[in-house]
């Protein structure tokens, strides 16, 4: 219970902590982590304030500005929390590891799994058809 207890004031400490968790280590994952919450915050207000049309100004925009500085303070500290940035500091480093394909390499892989699907459609369009006839001929189907 002492754990539970020391994690949720570490939580609410590290949420109001100014400072960054190891900023020189994992900052495009962490910069695209964070620009992706963003945008789902910036929509999500954007959204509310679209919904409250005939609302006063004051409302329509300010409850959703208000929401929208809560949730991008929350988004900035939350990719700097010791365990998730220890975490997207690790995505980045697996990231680095992964042996990308070159440009017609792609292209050739991409067209193989294209036709195979190609393929794979058109087998089972054979089989519904067949399996269509021979329920019909049995009258299980009409």
């Amino acid at each position: 219970m002492s754990k539970e207890k020391t994690a949720q004031v570490s939580l609410v400490q590290e949420l109001f902590q100014p400072g960054l968790y190891k900023r020189n280590q994992g900052r495009i994952a962490r910069q695209v982590t964070f620009a992706a919450l963003a945008i789902i915050i910036a929509l999500g207000c954007f959204r509310l304030s679209q919904i409250w049309v005939d609302a006063t100004p004051a409302f329509r925009f300010g409850i959703p500005g208000a929401l929208l500085v809560v949730g991008l303070w929350i988004c900035y500290r939350l990719v700097n929390i010791s365990r998730f940035a220890d975490f997207l500091i690790s995505v980045e480093g697996e990231m680095a590891k992964v042996s990308w394909p070159s440009r017609s390499e792609l292209i050739r892989s991409s067209i193989v799994v294209i036709v195979t699907v190609i393929f794979l459609a058109a087998v089972l369009f054979c089989y519904d058809l067949i399996w269509n006839e021979l329920l019909q001929a049995l009258g299980i189907i009409s």
